[in-house]
């Protein structure tokens, strides 16, 4: 578990104790002078996956075969399943559990994805292309409307275990290695990474994965373009007027070379 982990157990745990203490089943704070772990409040950068690592995904996908089901109500699955699931997280950057949960009947409208009501109270949607519109509306046809989903759940913790472990996992296996760990997360963060590097800007951005624009500027800064030109033309024009100076070492140079006696 990592420090954000803890962190947050953490909390949980002292808002537990207070809860105790407030219905005098503790007489004392057992959990106070218990500190987070170093560092846990830092933000770690977002790792999509990059344009490389697409493709050898997209390639095992392609390796694998038709899986036989593990028992009633389940599909048979192959890679091109798999396929289908990257490809619908990255085109809308929906998180994993509303992919494995995805109505097409209640979702899908023409090329437009429903990804949540906006604050304004209005439907937020993103666009996916034709072809892809085409292979999720034929999944359909065989598989019913959640066309994600395995045997007969709809619990979102027991599908998103069985993608992420049975049916991911052996994709990035095939895929990698790969420099961080891959998971079905980082094919939102690629979503963010695909947009920002195209020009589209940070508010748009933030409204379709629904953060806010510093949240995105915090964790997405390194795929903003411009960002870096912006900056160092901020940096050239606060110093344009700020008098020359000589080389490091130089004014000592010229020190020794006038004191010096005549060869």
């Amino acid at each position: 578990m990592g420090k954000k982990g803890k962190s947050k157990k953490l909390e949980r745990l002292k808002g537990f104790i207070r809860f105790c203490l407030k219905r005098k089943w503790l007489t004392e704070n057992i959990a106070e002078d218990l500190k987070a772990p170093p560092n846990a409040s830092e933000l770690n950068a977002k790792s999509p996956f990059d344009d490389e690592e697409l493709k050898r995904i997209y390639l095992a996908c392609d390796t694998i075969l038709p899986q036989p089901n593990p028992g009633p109500g389940y599909r048979t699955w192959d890679g091109q399943d798999a396929k289908d699931f990257i490809n619908l997280s990255i085109y809308t950057g929906l998180r994993i559990s509303d992919i494995c949960l995805f109505d097409v009947c209640k979702r899908l409208d023409g090329n437009n994805v429903f990804l949540r009501m906006h604050k304004t109270g209005k439907p937020l949607y993103t666009w996916i292309p034709d072809w892809l519109a085409a292979r999720l509306r034929a999944r359909a046809r065989i598989h019913g409307p959640l066309i994600f989903r395995c045997g007969v759940t709809e619990n979102a913790k027991q599908l998103c275990d069985i993608w992420r472990g049975k049916r991911l996992k052996p994709v990035f296996e095939l895929a990698g290695p790969f420099e961080e760990k891959p998971g079905p997360h980082r094919f939102r963060h690629t979503f963010a990474r695909i947009l920002l590097e195209r020009g589209v800007t940070v508010a748009d951005v933030a409204e379709l994965i629904g953060d806010t624009e510093e949240v995105v500027r915090r964790y997405y800064a390194k795929w903003i373009p411009g960002r870096q030109k912006r900056l160092t033309k901020i940096l050239q024009e606060a110093f344009a007027d700020r008098p020359e100076s000589a080389p490091f070492g130089a004014d000592d140079q010229a020190s020794e070379s006038s004191t010096a006696p005549p060869s």
